[in-house]
């Protein structure tokens, strides 16, 4: 399992990281035998990081990854996320605080490695998102607190909302990570934006976070699911969610995600599930990608595109090529 930095805490994280999330659903719904099946698999291939939420499955997750660690007691980086709802924003410091200890509480620790703002981050701060201001003159001196008290080792954002904010938050040398959606259909956060393409432009994000010194999650490798070409779902995964930076809707995802198949017919990746999970790891700004899994065999296809490491440059002109194709369209 290749390592790389996270930013600048001193970290090095797998590139494939443990997405617990209800996406795929494996630690929010599936059986706790799958559950610690896979994740002690995931230890034997060198995984470090673990993902995980609040919001996911109303705490289930995080109850979830704290049983099969204490079982398992590796060593291991564990990063969860608070929200803060709209009626706490008047107190944004002390959601944060209560929702670190309810956190904590679930995942039986005393600490957690990084803790991450779930919230959208945008100019205005408009509903469920909080405005650049916002997070700079007091969510961040909230964290930074916890951190001074031992609480967290590492602090950061969800990066999604609006690009210009989330980039000012990298130039401001607050934060120590991001997560960053990456995929197919929005190369935007590696690559940058091919012009009328229609996607929401993120504008280079990796190479900024890179420069900054911030660590980087790549999330939505699969657009929630959509670039695995399939409408079908597995029982405990979520329903098709909606588009992050892509999109007006999944079927339109899944539309676009099946116009790239030539990737496939022509021997650049065994499965739509390989390409996209090698495309996630081609920028070196990104330190580690989520994947969601239902099951343990997900996880195992997951893991084997990774061995066989980024996708080559043959691939990644084709895969441009195909991509010129959305141009113009509708998001």
């Amino acid at each position: 399992m290749q390592m790389r930095k996270f930013g600048r805490t001193g970290l090095e994280v797998s590139v494939l990281g443990f997405g617990c999330g209800a996406v795929g659903g494996l630690m929010t719904g599936g059986a706790p035998a799958d559950q610690e099946r896979t994740v002690a698999r995931a230890l034997e291939l060198g995984v470090n990081y673990f993902d995980t939420a609040a919001l996911y499955g109303n705490g289930r997750s995080e109850v979830n990854l704290g049983r099969v660690l204490a079982k398992l007691k590796p060593d291991v980086i564990v990063g969860t996320k608070v929200r803060i709802a709209d009626q706490a924003k008047g107190n944004i410091a002390g959601a944060i605080a209560a929702g670190l200890e309810e956190s904590l509480k679930r995942l039986g620790r005393d600490r957690v490695d990084l803790f991450q703002l779930h919230n959208a981050i945008t100019s205005d701060g408009r509903a469920s998102t909080l405005s650049l201001a916002q997070v700079l003159e007091q969510a961040v001196p909230a964290l930074e607190s916890l951190r001074q008290a031992g609480k967290i080792r590492f602090f950061g954002i969800t990066a999604t909302g609006d690009t210009q904010p989330l980039h000012q938050l990298l130039e401001s040398g607050t934060i120590h990570s991001a997560q960053i959606v990456h995929n197919m259909l929005n190369p935007s956060a590696g690559f940058g934006l091919p012009k009328g393409y229609p996607a929401q432009n993120y504008n280079r994000f990796l190479e900024k976070a890179m420069a900054h010194g911030v660590g980087t999650i790549g999330i939505r490798a699969l657009a929630g699911g959509a670039l695995s070409g399939e409408a079908t779902r597995h029982p405990i995964a979520s329903p098709p969610p909606d588009p992050i930076g892509s999109g007006r809707s999944y079927d339109n995802d899944l539309a676009r995600a099946r116009r790239l198949l030539p990737l496939v017919q022509e021997g650049h990746a065994a499965s739509l599930v390989e390409a996209a999970v090698r495309f996630a790891i081609v920028p070196p700004g990104l330190s580690t990608m989520l994947i969601g899994i239902a099951t343990p065999e997900q996880f195992e296809t997951a893991a084997q595109a990774i061995a066989k490491g980024p996708l080559p440059p043959a691939a990644l002109a084709r895969l441009a090529e195909l991509q010129t194709g959305f141009a113009g369209e509708p998001r």
